[in-house]
């Protein structure tokens, strides 16, 4: 599926929850008419789900059965895809990518105002995650400078 053979092209918003990549992806929907596809909607929806962890309590994603189910819409074009990670998806799918982030006092704030956030181990793997990139971003950086 190149993007030479869709008439729109596909856009990924990706970033740790709480950056504002639900807020971009409605702002670019009411822009540009595109399909906003909510990663997590589609997986409740048609119930893309191997199982539940219970260290961070929360459903497993299935990511095979989420790609399935995206597949032909992927194919269309015109789409916003609104997901916290983009490991998973095939780089064909998107034509540009954009990773949000913020200021960690701001994340944090954000995430603790979140009832679905509340729970500790979810909020400390947030941040673990933030670190991560954001030692992924010092990494390229360095590499710039080089």
């Amino acid at each position: 599926m190149a993007s030479e053979k869709r008439a729109m092209p596909n856009i990924l918003v990706t970033g740790t929850p709480g950056v504002g990549k639900s807020t971009l992806c409605q702002q670019l929907q009411e822009r540009t008419g595109f399909e906003w596809l909510d990663v997590g909607n589609i997986a409740k929806e048609f119930e893309c789900f191997d199982g539940f962890d219970e260290v961070y309590g929360c459903p497993i994603l299935d990511e095979e059965r989420v790609l399935d189910e995206m597949e032909d819409k992927m194919a269309e074009g015109g789409k916003i895809v609104d997901y916290h990670s983009c490991d998973f998806f095939p780089e064909r799918w998107f034509d540009i990518v954009f990773v949000l982030r913020t200021d960690n006092t701001v994340l944090y704030d954000r995430l603790v105002q979140r009832k679905t956030m509340r729970c500790g181990k979810m909020l400390i793997s947030h941040f673990s995650n933030l670190l991560g990139i954001k030692i992924l971003f010092a990494v390229i950086e360095k590499g710039r400078l080089k």
